[in-house]
């Protein structure tokens, strides 16, 4: 081992270009290699040296992964798990966003908020990610046009923001949810990781894409949509309303390649590592360079 890589691992440099990339890794406080048959002995005695060679390793891998996927991006959206208002519950639920047609079963399918005279009163649509590490590049929503209203009024909100997270216990958020699905968890209970510029929105009845001004890092978290400013009265009653069809996340998952396991109740977490996986979340490096790291 030459002296200069002897001091590239020690310092740990390729964690820290990880961290640099992403802040949000600095709460990895231990690295699992799956697959390993390292019994917790052998790891025992394993040399403070051979430890730090293997995570150097892995944070390279990780690097390499975080730069060279070669996924296409694919919606990440598990499931809708609260908002703000709906207007008409069930027939307006938020779970309707899921759907990509503005129809399902013959019957209209969109979430409505509530009414406001007030158009600056907000809304908010919060949804769980799927598992597993994520790479999310564009989130797309699509407002919704009343086909049986006069004049086929858009009611699209002025300008949106997002918000990612993950949570610091997903039993206790997962429990909250079943208890009280009409409260919002408290923010506390959340590593917030995310938090973009405000976004326009046009007042068209298509799916318009966000696209983040860089890929953001999500581990299983959850994303929160805030829409912000309202434009659209309903002739009917005079009330400013925001109506969503469909909400889309576009990401490239490292999984099966790497995954995280968050260790409740402080949120800190796990980074699981599968070096059989890697090639499948590559584009350019070549066999040499996987198999030398595995």
């Amino acid at each position: 081992m030459t002296l200069i890589f002897l001091t590239v691992i020690e310092n740990e440099l390729a964690k820290k270009a990880c961290l640099n990339m992403y802040p949000q890794l600095s709460n990895i406080v231990s690295i699992d290699k799956m697959n390993d048959a390292t019994t917790s002995s052998e790891f025992n005695n394993t040399s403070e040296l051979e430890i730090l060679k293997r995570d150097h390793k892995v944070y390279v891998i990780l690097l390499l992964a975080l730069n060279k996927s070669n996924l296409s991006p694919m919606d990440c959206i598990e499931t809708a798990v609260w908002v703000s208002s709906t207007d008409n519950y069930p027939r307006e639920s938020v779970v309707n966003t899921l759907e990509p047609s503005d129809r399902l079963n013959r019957r209209f399918s969109y979430w409505s908020s509530e009414g406001q005279s007030d158009p600056y009163i907000p809304e908010t649509l919060m949804y769980k990610l799927s598992d597993g590490i994520w790479l999310v590049t564009e989130i797309d929503i699509q407002p919704f046009e009343a086909f049986f209203q006069s004049g086929k009024p858009t009611y699209s909100a002025k300008s949106v923001r997002f918000r990612i997270n993950y949570p610091k216990s997903p039993q206790d958020v997962a429990m909250q949810l079943r208890r009280r699905p009409h409260l919002k968890p408290a923010d506390d209970m959340f590593e917030w990781t995310y938090t973009s510029p405000e976004f326009p929105m046009t007042q068209e009845n298509r799916l318009q894409p966000f696209k983040l001004p860089e890929p953001v890092l999500c581990m299983g978290g959850y994303l929160q949509i805030e829409l912000l400013g309202r434009v659209q009265r309903q002739e009917m009653d005079g009330l400013f309303y925001i109506c969503v069809d469909h909400v889309r996340v576009l990401g490239r998952p490292l999984y099966p390649a790497f995954d995280v396991v968050i260790i409740a109740p402080r949120g800190k977490l796990l980074l699981k590592y599968n070096p059989m996986a890697f090639s499948s979340v590559l584009k350019s490096v070549s066999i040499d360079e996987i198999t030398h790291m595995r």
